[in-house]
């Protein structure tokens, strides 16, 4: 079904041998009792955490406009049994479809075309369908989304589109019933106490790994601009589920939160298009966005990227353009007294030795299926290359989770790598900007990075993308369309007659 089609609900609610919904107290609801209401269709299950997490959002929703007494929600189950039903069921104060009556929770879901839950579709007063995927509306705009008719939701946008023009920093943080941050003591600060500040706005979930990393690095940075005087503030936006992590977390924070699940963590994550965690949005003493996210800033650079202006990002930019130019083997692979790598039979190479080569940074772990998949492409590739200049060397830097994976890993391996837990490993990511694995970094016999996706070179030519320079792939890839012109085909391992 689409939106704009219409249903009668008794018709859509009921069969032959029932015409009630049940209550979780037990009472039988006459469908009846829902003519000229909007109604929301709640599609979830109690095994599904999506659906638990979202259950008390539509909960509050539900209880901030019973008042208006037009509005109600009637429960799909997707329970496996009828106990889990029940005891998901006592969370709502809504009506449901018995969980006996799978023939009418079936239909339901077919009729909507259910593909995923939570899904929530909204029907207004006459049975027409106004939104069939309403569970993100409820996220991003609550009870303030009622009726959710196409209109309503249009002129939210529109004036959500028109605080961003007109951005402060209460439009930001202050709600109706909130003008208040908190301090992890409990203590209530107004917001117009952070006004004419710089005020970073800390998205975090604190059992994500880079938050936890980020946070201590955002404490010391936070702390010596205070020993500065700098008038610089943070607000913790928490995006995580549970009230005691929350509050463990926000124990070793000096600067301000959000109370733990207020309505406008939900709300910020789409006004600000969060993309990834950590998150630091910084805004201006006029209360203006000044960056989206100074996260990885704060992590190349530390207090050096205060105040985040553009002028600084510019000044910042010009610093990285020039340690990159003047990149060696050494500034990126020692630090303080870890000056080698290992071999085989835990035999210590120094840096020094390698000076001159061509390297292979490898970024890869065992727990990784496409990184083992990967591995006797590169091994191969490895030992035609050695075979030809000796000149050459991969390192493996781990992203495995124990020493014994690691082991395990790298027994399989022909080449160096880094220890296992080396901090170097954190350096190396964060310079290379390593988003994902396995990745393959091209150094050459400068020091200076030749390229940053090797691993597709090796995949398309083998060993014959050695050395990785773009001259010596160019050349490869003239000689393939040469080729393809005289009639051959080539697919990295071998060349046929098309």
């Amino acid at each position: 079904m689409a939106k704009g089609d219409s249903h009668d609900l008794s018709s859509l609610l009921s069969t032959g041998e029932r015409d009630f919904l049940v209550h979780n107290n037990g009472h039988q609801i006459k469908i009846d009792s829902l003519t000229g209401k909007t109604v929301g269709l709640y599609f979830s299950g109690s095994w599904c955490g999506p659906c638990r997490r979202f259950t008390p959002i539509l909960a509050e929703v539900y209880q901030e406009l019973s008042s208006k007494g037009d509005f109600e929600v009637v429960f799909v189950s997707s329970d496996r049994d009828d106990d889990s039903f029940g005891k998901y069921f006592s969370e709502m104060p809504w009506l449901a479809i018995p969980f006996a009556d799978s023939g009418a929770r079936q239909r339901l879901k077919e009729l909507f075309q259910v593909r995923g839950i939570p899904n929530l579709v909204v029907l207004d007063g006459t049975g027409k369908v106004l939104s069939e995927r309403a569970v993100q509306i409820v996220r991003d705009y609550g009870a303030e989304a009622y009726p959710f008719t196409p209109e309503r939701i249009k002129l939210l946008k529109e004036e959500e589109e028109a605080a961003k023009q007109n951005q402060t920093l209460r439009s930001i943080l202050a709600s109706s019933s909130r003008d208040f941050v908190i301090s992890n003591d409990g203590n209530k600060t107004p917001i117009s106490e952070l006004e004419g500040k710089m005020v970073g706005l800390y998205f975090s979930v604190g059992s994500h790994p880079a938050c936890l990393e980020f946070t201590a690095k955002l404490v010391q940075i936070y702390r010596e601009l205070k020993e500065n005087g700098e008038a610089f503030e943070v607000v913790l936006i928490s995006l995580g589920y549970e009230e005691e992590s929350f509050r463990q977390d926000f124990e070793s924070m000096p600067w301000f939160a959000l109370p733990f699940k207020d309505k406008l963590c939900e709300k910020l994550i789409r006004y600000f298009e969060l993309r990834a965690l950590p998150t630091l949005v910084i805004v201006g003493p006029d209360g203006k966005t000044i960056n989206s996210n100074v996260a990885e800033l704060v992590e190349d650079h530390g207090i050096l990227a205060y105040p985040f202006s553009p002028e600084k990002l510019e000044e910042l930019a010009e610093i990285e353009r020039a340690k990159r130019e003047a990149q060696t083997l050494e500034s990126i692979l020692v630090s303080g007294d870890r000056d080698f790598v290992i071999g085989k039979g835990d035999a210590k190479v120094q840096v020094s030795q390698l000076v001159g080569k061509n390297i292979l940074l490898y970024f890869s772990a065992h727990w990784c299926p496409p990184c083992r998949a990967f591995l006797p492409k590169l091994i191969e590739a490895y030992h035609e290359i050695k075979a030809k200049d000796d000149a050459f060397e991969v390192i493996f830097i781990s992203s495995d989770r124990d020493q014994k994976s690691f082991d395990d890993f790298y027994s399989g391996m022909p080449w160096l790598a880094l220890p296992y837990g080396d901090e170097r490993k954190q350096s190396l990511s964060r310079w290379f900007k390593i988003e994902g694995i396995p990745t393959v970094i091209a150094i050459g016999p400068s020091g200076r990075t030749v390229t940053m996706d090797a691993r597709a070179l090796l995949m398309t030519h083998g060993a014959a993308a050695y050395p990785f320079t773009d001259e010596h792939v160019k050349q490869i890839e003239e000689r393939l369309e040469a080729a393809k012109k005289d009639g051959w085909v080539c697919d990295g391992e071998v060349c046929r007659k098309a």
